[in-house]
């Protein structure tokens, strides 16, 4: 496919405009809190859709219409349990982060376990983000290869050194304004493409509905209970709330944008009211999923359709001249909304909790501002080269990036935890209970087949009773 000249203007003018603004917004920028957590005087709604933005990604934007296509809207009962996690994060973990200015959320694990606690929780962060972060990357080159008729490994380098320019220029406070217009694009090219899918239905939203119900695709609610099933309600309300406890409470992305906050009150205002904004996107996205079942019902494809590519391929086949350069520029923003926080957070992970953490007096902070930014870069490219293996994985994306976060920050959230509960566990037991929980994670993710959405709670358990029970070992040794 060729784009139109009109559709490579509009997406080549989004494009420059983000790496513009990130150039205007890093002209502010002149020490290390400027560029980890924007000068920690961000308003409350540009936090709350940056978060959304950041969860969103193309993962959202491309496989979640795959799941309503193929499948039905079950997936609606695990943001039901996303809404119940982020109070709990409010009222739990927020006081924490706001006891002192804090850059990332593992220095509260330094002042209960020490600093070795601390640099293991954020390297277990790092290697998720950068695993998970990497298929995102993956997701929205796909596209990127339809659209410009590249090979699809030319299309991920592309896109990651877009994000990585803009990221290393503009920093934190580039990388939430970025997220705040890229959401209001992304959803506003989602609604567009929404209309012009039901444009192409005979008989509108009306078939939708009647194609959808007599494949039985407008189930919501699920209430069997199977350990091996994703959707399912009580996979939802329980793994659901845990796994956003984890990913809300105890993982760097998200804690870096509370910290970005003004106050308590700002941070808290922005996660609790994510957690609807969030389930009303990921209902539309589901229905645009349904949609597209109708039309190809009525207009079967010449090819066999991917899961991970049927919206995708949709974009680039029927939207017309003008309307497919806005998509597409929503498509993208979806995608660098995430890269970006990744490359940022990972960068202020590393300087602050591993190689130049702040009880560190001889580090001065333009040292610290200048790692950071060589960090922002060495990130990008390991996600480019994760995102250069994505085409290896089967079946839908969305079930692999989620069981990878899953997978490390139920063990995080499980350290936080003691430390919360618990003042007999110390360091060492703590460290046990990590390492512990580490072990059985591994097993139960490669050897049997418990659904992702129960990782978290698994995780941490497991994680927080061995930490505990080897502090009372240790007392009677």
């Amino acid at each position: 496919m060729t784009l139109s000249p009109i559709d490579l203007t509009i997406l080549l003018v989004y494009l420059a405009g983000m790496v513009a603004l990130g150039l205007y917004l890093g002209r502010r920028q002149k020490t290390a809190a400027d560029f980890m957590v924007g000068g920690r005087d961000c308003p409350w709604w540009v936090i709350l859709c940056s978060i959304v933005a950041t969860e969103t990604s193309t993962i959202t934007f491309l496989a979640i219409p795959g799941i309503g296509w193929s499948s039905d809207l079950t997936f609606l009962q695990l943001p039901l349990g996303y809404i119940i996690g982020r109070l709990i994060v409010v009222v739990l973990l927020l006081p924490r982060y706001f006891s002192k200015q804090m850059f990332t959320a593992y220095e509260v694990l330094e002042q209960r376990f020490g600093g070795r606690v601390k640099q293991v929780a954020s390297g277990l962060f790092i290697l998720t983000r950068t695993l998970g972060d990497g298929l995102r990357l993956y997701l929205g080159a796909i596209v990127l290869q339809k659209v410009a008729g590249i090979p699809l490994n030319y299309a991920i380098i592309s896109l990651g050194m877009a994000t990585i320019l803009y990221t290393f220029v503009g920093g934190m406070r580039a990388v939430l304004w970025t997220d705040f217009i890229q959401f209001i694009v992304y959803m506003l090219g989602a609604g567009v493409a929404f209309a012009v899918i039901l444009n192409g239905i005979d008989g509108g939203w009306d078939s939708v509905v009647k194609l959808a119900a007599t494949d039985n695709k407008l189930r919501i609610f699920n209430t069997s209970f199977n350990l091996t099933s994703n959707y399912l309600l009580w996979t939802g309300l329980i793994g659901g709330s845990v796994f956003a406890i984890a990913t809300h409470g105890v993982d760097q992305m998200m804690v870096q944008r509370y910290l970005s906050a003004r106050n308590r009150r700002d941070a808290s205002l922005a996660l609790g009211l994510s957690g609807p904004v969030v389930f009303i996107q990921f209902a539309f996205f589901l229905v645009i999923g349904t949609a597209l079942f109708a039309f190809y019902t009525q207009h079967p494809p010449a090819e066999v359709l991917k899961i991970n590519e049927v919206f995708a391929t949709f974009i680039v086949d029927n939207l017309p001249v003008g309307v497919l350069g806005i998509v597409l520029g929503a498509l993208f923003s979806a995608a660098m909304s995430t890269l970006s926080s990744s490359l940022n957070s990972a960068a202020t992970a590393l300087v602050n909790d591993i190689t130049m953490p702040t009880s560190r007096t001889d580090v001065s902070d333009t040292d610290r501002l200048r790692a950071a930014k060589t960090f922002t870069i060495l990130f990008g490219v390991a996600q480019i080269i994760v995102g250069l293996s994505g085409d290896r994985l089967g079946g839908s994306v969305v079930g692999a990036v989620l069981a990878i976060q899953g997978f490390t920050t139920g063990i995080i959230l499980g350290v936080f935890l003691l430390g919360i509960f618990t003042q007999r566990v110390n360091h060492l037991s703590a460290l046990t209970g990590l390492v512990g929980g580490l072990a059985l994670m591994t097993f139960i993710k490669f050897g049997t087949n418990l659904a992702w959405p129960w990782f978290v709670l698994v995780g941490s358990s497991a994680t927080f009773l061995i930490g505990l029970t080897t502090s009372f070992l240790l007392e009677k040794s």
